[in-house]
């Protein structure tokens, strides 16, 4: 029999504090090896504008922007953008659209978690 318990309970509470810092270090180093973009809070650029979810995301901004704000806008393109990994995406898009005729700019940012089927347009800004 253990004469001393609270010394073994030390020892057992010294193991466990270890070993959490060791598997916190290891999660965060294999999350460092992966790169930048797959850590939250960064933004990176959008190398293919023309891609069917970036493109679906920007006339998705420009219609939700003609709902709150009864416009008519036209989607044309998007013209650049980044993401940012957070619960989702965020995407910052520069959009082209029409007004009346007239080709314009906005910069649109809008939340994605397609796993749920949701997204927001959290931002739109024009003509810019």
């Amino acid at each position: 029999m253990n004469n001393h318990p609270s010394k073994m309970d030390h020892r057992q509470s010294l193991f466990v504090t270890i070993l959490i810092v060791l598997l916190t270090l290891m999660v965060s180093n294999s999350s460092m090896a992966v790169g930048d973009s797959a850590l939250t809070g960064g933004w990176e650029p959008i190398t293919n504008v023309t891609d069917p979810t970036v493109l679906d995301i920007g006339k998705f901004a420009v219609d939700e922007h003609n709902k709150q704000h009864k416009e008519s806008l036209k989607f044309t393109k998007v013209v650049s953008g980044k993401s940012q990994v957070v619960a989702g995406r965020n995407y910052n898009l520069t959009i082209t659209a029409t007004d009346g005729g007239v080709e314009n700019n906005y910069v649109a940012i809008v939340w994605d978690k397609p796993w749920e089927n949701f997204r927001q347009l959290l931002s739109f800004k024009g003509p810019i």
